[in-house]
């Protein structure tokens, strides 16, 4: 699940960086949001792995303790 949270954020960022050289273009046409949106799924991509690798890691912890002998 982190590697597609990642691979997507990823994608996201490479968009934005691809698309703001062009940014005089998409102001001209009135299609900012464009760029905007590419940033914004970045950035909440972001809070998405973080999200991702803690909830992965409460997990994996909730496995071992259920996995160790209590005495």
């Amino acid at each position: 699940m982190v590697a597609t949270i990642t691979g997507g954020t990823i994608l996201w960022f490479v968009l934005f960086l691809v698309q703001l050289p062009f940014y005089g273009w998409f102001d001209d046409h009135g299609h900012t949001w464009w760029v905007w949106t590419c940033l914004a799924g970045g950035g909440l991509g972001l809070i998405g792995v973080w999200y991702v690798r803690g909830r992965d890691a409460a997990i994996k912890r909730a496995a071992a303790a259920d996995a160790s002998p209590t005495d």
